[in-house]
């Protein structure tokens, strides 16, 4: 019998019925107008990072909410939301990962991790990323072997890098930040500026806990800094210290 991430049967749950619920609630949050917003602030046009990505128009509260109400669906419904076309459903998918992951003994924790590795290709715009990374690949890496964010921080795939560098988050939580600055350096040459914008916000969440690791690295590698990554690193410093880093910037 088919067991989902929690282990339980899966015929004790009506998962057809319950995954047509969950896209009719999600339906039912649609705001026209905001989707066209959502649509513009993530670049969903020809080109562009999120091209073709079609959106409900629905606030991260109200998906969060209903992520909790159907937490308990199977992975192969999860799978079916996350290669949906409609963003607020992969959305949905990861809410409810993140959701399965927090409630999960070890042995589910490993499949719920292999899992996002195995669909890294539908978690494929930078929020999809920024609220599954860190909670799902970053806290289950806290105390194993780094490696697999050193191959998806090499990766051709946008989305990968970046979640490379912000699964880092939950190391830093943790005041270990050997692997957020070892990545954020093997960043510095990565054209997209979704990448820059994400290192610098990790070097800020170092700095907020440690200045000092933090301005060795600015101090190390300023000169070979995107102006987007420094940016963001230094956004918390004064004015003055500010000027003084972009003054010194190159690139």
């Amino acid at each position: 019998m088919a067991h989902d991430a929690l282990g339980r049967s899966e015929k004790a749950l009506p998962m057809e019925t319950s995954l047509g619920q969950l896209k009719a609630e999600l339906q039912s949050l649609a705001d026209p107008e905001r989707a066209r917003i959502l649509s513009r602030f993530f670049k969903t046009g020809k080109g562009q990072y999120g091209e073709g990505d079609v959106f409900l128009g629905i606030t991260v509260p109200g998906q969060r909410s209903v992520a909790k109400r159907y937490h308990a669906l199977s992975f192969k419904d999860i799978e079916k939301l996350l290669f949906s076309k409609t963003h607020e459903h992969r959305l949905a998918a990861l809410l409810i990962l993140v959701i399965q992951y927090k409630k999960a003994d070890d042995r589910s924790r490993r499949k719920i991790i292999d899992f996002y590795l195995s669909h890294t290709g539908r978690i494929n715009n930078w929020d999809l990323v920024d609220l599954s990374a860190e909670k799902i690949l970053g806290d289950y890496l806290v105390d194993k072997d780094k490696a697999v964010l050193y191959r998806l921080a090499q990766s051709r795939n946008l989305w990968e890098r970046r979640m490379a560098i912000i699964a880092t988050f939950a190391f830093i939580k943790n005041n270990a930040f050997e692997d957020t600055l070892r990545i954020a350096e093997m960043l510095l040459d990565d054209h997209h500026d979704l990448i820059h914008k994400a290192a610098g916000w990790m070097l800020r969440e170092i700095g907020k806990r440690d200045l000092k690791s933090e301005e060795e690295f600015l101090q190390e590698h300023h000169g070979s800094m995107p102006r987007t990554m420094l940016r963001y690193a230094i956004e918390r410093f004064g004015p003055d210290r500010r000027r003084y880093w972009m003054s010194r910037i190159k690139k």
